[in-house]
């Protein structure tokens, strides 16, 4: 299963692909998509466009994306929000289920602490995927969200075949 995670962002939206043999995790991917444009329209048409062509690289079979926290900044917010659409929206477009994420829940995944730093997710990250060259906070955050819902997914899996061995 080749996993996409995606933290959305309206500048810099992070992506990261995993690669998931049974037990087995493996880097493929990530980067930074980064808006262009001088109005809202057109930084999201950028946005749309990059992620796009990033699913028709990597072809990944199921996608996650971060959930939005409110800030005191409402604007800010709803900019995020559209921003955050975008992400939703380019893998439902490919047809691929999307997971949804909150932010403490992908950092208690990967990390074990709900309210862990970027540099420590940043770690978590490099430990679970040695090698890896990562391309910025953003695409680390991304990776994480790729391996939360791997992980969800396998367990999801494991429950699965010991209810069917249960009836």
């Amino acid at each position: 299963m080749r996993v996409l995670g995606v933290d959305p962002g309206l500048r810099n939206m992070g992506w990261g692909v995993i690669e998931v043999n049974g037990s087995r995790i493996s880097h493929v991917a990530n980067g930074i998509c980064h808006s262009k444009g001088s109005d809202l329209a057109r930084r999201l048409l950028s946005l749309h466009a990059q992620l796009t062509d990033v699913l028709a690289r990597h072809a990944p079979d199921t996608a996650a994306v971060e959930q939005t926290f409110v800030n005191k900044d409402a604007v800010a917010t709803l900019k995020l929000g559209q921003a955050r659409a975008v992400a939703l929206l380019v893998p439902a477009q490919a047809g691929l289920e999307v997971g949804e994420y909150a932010p403490n829940a992908v950092k208690k995944c990967v990390v074990g602490v709900g309210h862990a730093d970027k540099k420590q997710v940043d770690h978590m990250v490099r430990l679970q995927l040695p090698g890896v060259e990562i391309a910025g906070a953003d695409a680390a955050d991304a990776l994480a969200i790729a391996l939360c819902h791997a992980h969800h997914a396998r367990s999801a899996g494991r429950l699965e075949a010991a209810v069917r061995r249960a009836s």
